[in-house]
């Protein structure tokens, strides 16, 4: 008889999960938990194995991957489960979807077990859903469980996480991601390397280490290169994809964070992007410290806006953050 694949977290999320089951086991596990960190660090499938777990009739150390919910699980539908997520081409998840979660954990489990809410990414919800939310999360009824997910769990309402219990994941040290990384990459040089660069998140690497990303990665670094022989922002900027202005601006952040760290230190050891130096070397004498804190500061809000729908157009924060590039790389 073939066997569903059981869901597992990540390696270096064991010792989370060890957490996460222990209390289940006790019947101890809250009603509601938020669980959040940096996109990247795999968050997700911890969520997921919980998931599974609290679905599953017949769970060891994770979901047993053969019983009939966790077929179910695997199919795609589990009639105790009820996912909620911005709908498709959307950033917001809208008052309607939190309804139907509070007519859901009125009902019976079918299944006899728990009943499951997942909201991923929690901080889509806007007030409207979050308010809406808070009936069943101060009332679920027994056997329900709440998994929100979020990237950025400051950006919840009080009340949200404060009926919540919090699961931050810190960022994984090299050693506890570096076989998983590896044994993807093609080998520890490669992992080490992406690990650097991603700023510790593993899955950030395998993403940036992906083809795609490689080449937009390299096709920045070509544009700075240009910037500082006198190319023209605005037509550097129209050779850029527009569509991939989030992963353009989360480049130039960590390219940033890592000329104030020289600039501040002059240490070259705790640099994410050492391949970048020649850059790096020649922004650093044409401008201040100061400088690169400002053009920081506007590109992490652009990102925030982008995340928040707040909808800038993406070309014209391509050309702006240029035309800022520029002006310090020439200063």
């Amino acid at each position: 008889m073939e066997l569903t694949q059981p869901r597992t977290p990540l390696p270096w999320l064991m010792p989370r999960w060890r957490e996460l089951t222990r209390l289940m086991d006790a019947g101890r596990l809250p009603h509601a938990l938020l669980v959040s960190g940096p996109r990247g660090i795999g968050k997700q499938t911890l969520a997921d194995a919980l998931i599974a777990r609290a679905l599953c009739a017949n769970p060891g150390e994770i979901a047993c991957g053969e019983c009939h919910g966790c077929r179910m699980l695997a199919a795609g539908y589990h009639p105790d489960l009820m996912r909620v997520a911005p709908e498709e081409g959307k950033r917001m998840i809208r008052i309607d979807p939190v309804r139907q979660v509070n007519a859901f954990v009125a009902q019976t489990a079918q299944q006899g077990g728990y009943r499951v809410i997942d909201i991923r990414p929690a901080e889509a919800m806007n007030v409207a859903a979050s308010n809406a939310l808070l009936k069943s999360l101060e009332e679920p009824g027994a056997s329900t469980l709440f998994v929100l997910q979020s990237d950025m769990p400051s950006h919840l309402l009080p009340t949200i996480r404060s009926r919540c219990q919090h699961w931050s994941l810190p960022l994984p040290d090299l050693a506890s991601c570096l076989p998983w990384l590896s044994e993807r990459l093609g080998g520890e040089e490669e992992a080490r390397f992406w690990w650097r660069a991603s700023g510790g998140l593993p899955l950030q690497a395998l993403s940036m280490a992906e083809p795609g990303s490689r080449a937009l990665r390299q096709q920045l670094h070509e544009t700075f290169d240009a910037l500082v022989r006198g190319a023209e922002p605005v037509a550097e900027a129209a050779r850029l994809d527009r569509q991939a202005i989030d992963t353009i601006l989360w480049y130039g952040i960590a390219w940033l964070e890592d000329l104030i760290r020289l600039g501040l230190s002059g240490d070259a050891e705790g640099l994410r992007n050492p391949d970048l130096m020649p850059l790096y070397r020649q922004a650093v004498k044409n401008a201040r410290v100061r400088d690169w804190f400002r053009l920081l500061d506007y590109a992490r809000e652009q990102r925030r806006l982008l995340g928040e729908g707040g909808n800038p157009n993406p070309q014209l924060v391509l050309e702006a953050w240029l035309v800022r590039w520029a002006a310090l790389l020439r200063s």
